[in-house]
């Protein structure tokens, strides 16, 4: 069933709608109830109804099962549902303000995530609020390392791979490398290995655990070259709707959320890490020739950044260094 008919569904059925009258709202996610970002949207629900007495029931929709993973800023946005969860770089076609945390090298520990992240919130939001949306939170990911088929010492060891890309950054970055970027979601990834759609990708451990990586590949390359995160959205005339007692108990419920994700995260790293080593992936660091050529793509990628929006990415990068 396609997600405008699952909508229409709902609609018809009295389970979508807005404001105070809701009895409840849905909340579709693109991953699996493995995931971080999705245990936090899980919990982030159970604190929200139980600061409204049950007023807002938000249900999630985890693994993009209410619809595909793209589809959710647009569906947000036009009020066809209440809040959703996105990456924040699949939007980069949108504006390049949504690249910020997807440039290789700009920020690759926690500590510059952060800094990263507070300096382009403000222009992040005014983004999202000339789209009709307001940001509740943010969930970083483990940073972002290479699996592949076979040890890499240098991007020639690449030339000419095909490179799972997932949002206008990973694609440029594919073809900085040399390789083939290959648009792949999150759930098809296992297959597109087996089948040599693709033959290496860029992504955190946590992807590679939940999916099982060890059944389709062998290699895990710690080059940590970003930290990406998903962000949690609401529409605007939704939460508007809400009386002010309401509104903070979203707002409340969601400060909760980000500050769990983010402490949440770096023990994750870890173990996801520690997982695929226990099930014979080969993980280890990069060879210092790699890191130089990546991080000689990264410094590209940060220009051209620039060039794409001049005024914002300047104010962004002038608070961030």
């Amino acid at each position: 069933m396609k997600w405008t008919s699952k909508i229409s569904l709902l609609l018809s059925t009295g389970l979508l709608s807005f404001g105070l009258q809701a009895a409840k709202w849905h909340m579709p996610t693109p991953y699996g109830d493995s995931h971080l970002p999705t245990q936090i949207a899980y919990q982030f629900a159970k604190d929200i109804s139980a600061a409204t007495s049950g007023e807002i029931d938000i249900v999630v929709h985890s693994g993009a099962s209410l619809m595909k993973h793209p589809e959710i800023p647009r569906a947000v946005r036009t009020g066809q549902v209440q809040l959703g969860e996105v990456f924040i770089g699949i939007m980069g076609n949108t504006h390049p303000i949504f690249k910020h945390d997807n440039i290789p090298f700009l920020a690759t520990d926690y500590a510059q995530a952060k800094k990263l992240w507070q300096a382009a919130k403000q222009e992040v939001e005014a983004q999202l609020n000339k789209e009709g949306m307001i940001l509740l939170y943010t969930v970083p990911w483990p940073a972002q390392s290479l699996y592949t088929k076979h040890a890499v010492n240098s991007l020639d060891d690449l030339k000419g791979s095909k490179m799972r890309a997932y949002s206008p950054s990973t694609s440029r970055l594919a073809d900085l490398m040399n390789t083939t970027p290959t648009t792949v979601q999150l759930p098809d990834i296992p297959q597109a290995f087996s089948t040599g759609i693709i033959d290496a990708m860029i992504t955190s451990p946590s992807t590679g655990a939940n999916g099982q990586a060890w059944d389709y590949l062998s290699h895990f390359t710690e080059v940590k070259a970003w930290i990406p995160k998903n962000f949690v959205l609401i529409n605007k005339r939704t939460f508007k709707r809400l009386s002010p007692e309401s509104r903070q108990a979203v707002l409340d419920a969601a400060q909760k959320a980000e500050q769990s994700a983010w402490n949440l995260v770096v023990e994750r790293e870890a173990r996801d890490t520690a997982i695929l080593a226990s099930n014979g992936i080969k993980v280890a660091k990069p060879s210092s020739q790699l890191l130089s050529e990546l991080k000689k793509v990264g410094q590209v990628m940060t220009e051209e950044w620039q060039q794409e929006a001049p005024k914002e990415v300047k104010a962004v990068l002038a608070k961030y260094q």
